[in-house]
């Protein structure tokens, strides 16, 4: 391992992988011989800047196509971007900084890391399982294995701590990776303060801005809500770090009242899924009516809700947040997205489950676009009025300050204003798939993916240069994901079948 990488992961193990298990990872000899990825990062580390993210040090972006999503900074064909230590400190045409680090960005585009405003991370280990499932069984044979059953009251009762750390951390790696700097990690996997005290370090090993969505758990260890207290206390008590914490406040679970009071008496913007499948809708319209709302509400889906839940949800400026394509692959109805801009309400994308769809802001900015868009082109080819077409910059807002808003860290993250933490990406516009450049967020918007995310900074610090992941470990985090999956698998009972009808 670069040296580098073994200063990085002393943080995640003194081995360089999880402090809570080491497996092997021995090679298939009977494979064709590996490109030395070792090597490769290597030689990409070493040509990093030094010192970039470290108090005092100075770091200029240079030469890039700066998509700021700030109107009062502007955007700029070829700008710089000026970094002291972890802080944005300037954002220009041009900027001399001669003392400075010079990281070049000519052919790429510069602009804040991507927020996902909700996902399930505990569950990257279970990726693509149920890439063609629905929420619950309908009874069709196709359906056998569906969200509530297979992976909420089978697979997620067998995970220990262990098994939440290592989810946690690798899919912090891999939306790092993607270009998302920031997250709210909903996992409903706490079934002991153990459990989630797991998650927490798993979220602060990855390195990047997270958010603690504190859920429910099940079984006798489980002390969801009232450990809120402890873990408010023993992780949550300073406001300048990269983690900050959500109260989760699912209105389908009996005693929510409680998650909801202990919430707001800790100061915790309260999170909930609000969705018509599980029949919610006369719950949430008793507390629309009682005013129980307010803007430190963070609804999920917002799907099958009627006129009384929207208005109050809309009055009292609590944020939706919607996964587009989960909502329409799973059954949770159809996404409410020309509800929530009509209303005017403040609004983020979010990738949701790894079990059925990808955990990137390309995909999820495709599918709001698209989507929005279909409806009201369907209304204009009827003769009919249509609203406002959603354009690729309306997008790109809901990917990065849309989400800041929701996660209320738009004072930190969300654009490039000097003053905010350096949540940065460079987005490579010279590859096969973009080249030539000819409209910046429409070419993030509607050509790019993950393999155009060339360098993420989170916070100042270099999480990925050049297209290579720095300082970690990633054959023995691997190797460790995938024992984790081999582990819980097993204790549901479950065969993992690689070509199931």
């Amino acid at each position: 391992m670069c040296q580098i990488c073994e200063v990085a992961t002393s943080g995640i193990g003194a081995d360089g992988g999880s402090r809570f298990a080491a497996f092997a990872n021995e090679p298939d000899s009977r494979r064709a011989a590996p490109v030395n990825l070792e090597a490769a990062h290597g030689a990409a580390a070493s040509a990093m800047p030094e010192g970039v993210g470290t108090k005092g040090r100075k770091t200029l972006i240079k030469g890039g196509t700066v998509l700021s999503i700030d109107e009062r900074v502007g955007n700029f064909a070829v700008g710089d971007v000026l970094v002291d230590g972890s802080k944005i400190a300037e954002v220009a045409a041009r900027i001399d900084a001669p003392d400075a680090a010079v990281i070049d960005a000519s052919g790429h585009i510069v602009m804040p890391g991507f927020i996902d405003a909700h996902s399930h991370q505990f569950e990257t280990a279970l990726r693509s399982f149920l890439a063609d499932g629905i929420l619950i069984n309908d009874g069709r044979p196709e359906s056998a294995h569906n969200y509530y059953e297979s992976v909420l009251q089978k697979l997620s009762m067998g995970y220990r701590p262990q098994d939440v750390y290592i989810n946690e951390l690798f899919a912090g790696i891999a939306q790092i990776d993607a270009g998302v700097t920031a997250v709210m990690d909903i996992s409903q996997i706490h079934h002991s303060p153990e459990h989630s005290d797991a998650a927490i370090e798993g979220l602060r090993a990855a390195g990047r801005r997270a958010v603690f969505g504190y859920f429910e758990g099940w079984g006798d260890k489980a002390k969801y809500p009232g450990d809120a207290r402890r873990i408010r206390a023993q992780h949550f008590s300073s406001s300048d770090q990269l983690l900050s914490m959500f109260m989760g406040g699912e209105i389908y679970l009996p005693g929510y009242e409680e998650a909801w009071k202990i919430g707001r008496d800790l100061d915790l913007p309260i999170a909930l899924h609000v969705v018509g499948t599980f029949g919610m809708q006369p719950t949430f319209d008793a507390l629309a009516t009682a005013g129980k709302f307010g803007s430190d509400c963070f609804f999920i889906h917002m799907t099958g809700m009627s006129e009384i839940g929207w208005k109050a949800a809309a009055a009292a400026g609590a944020h939706v947040t919607l996964a587009v394509p989960i909502e329409m692959q799973m059954r949770h109805g159809t996404p409410p997205i020309q509800k929530a801009l009509d209303l005017g309400m403040s609004l983020s994308l979010s990738t949701d489950v790894e079990c059925t769809m990808t955990a990137d802001m390309f995909t999820q900015m495709r599918g709001v676009m698209t989507l929005q868009r279909m409806f009201a082109n369907e209304l204009a080819l009827q003769g009919k009025e249509y609203p406002k077409l959603m354009s690729v910059w309306d997008a790109l807002s809901l990917a990065t300050i849309g989400g800041a808003r929701g996660l209320k860290i738009d004072s930190k993250t969300g654009s490039l204003t000097p003053g905010k933490d350096a949540d940065i990406i460079l987005l490579d516009a010279t590859a096969l798939n973009v080249t030539p450049l000819n409209h910046a967020p429409g070419a993030v918007v509607t050509l790019m993916e993950r393999s155009n995310v060339s360098t993420v900074l989170c916070a100042g610090q270099i999480k990925k240069w050049r297209g290579a992941m720095i300082g970690y470990d990633i054959p023995k985090l691997r190797a460790e994901l995938d024992a984790s999956r081999d582990y819980v698998f097993a204790a549901a009972g479950i065969e993992r079948d690689l070509f199931r009808a």
